[in-house]
């Protein structure tokens, strides 16, 4: 399927991570706050991300 190491899937984290907290604190002051919206966010980019591997992967298993 793919011909990159699964090693790059590490990445993912501490990328996320540094996007949802920036992207919480851009929003909010109160550090409670900004983990609640990180959270928030992460799990939203986490699930498109996952919407679009189903496409791929449907995409791919028709072709």
């Amino acid at each position: 399927m793919l011909s990159i190491s699964p090693t790059y899937l590490l990445y993912y984290l501490p990328l996320i991570i540094a996007i949802s907290l920036v992207f919480g604190a851009t929003r909010h002051e109160d550090l409670s706050l900004i983990l609640r919206h990180a959270f928030h966010t992460a799990r939203w980019i986490t699930g498109f991300m996952a919407v679009v591997f189903v496409l791929v992967l449907v995409l791919d298993w028709m072709v």
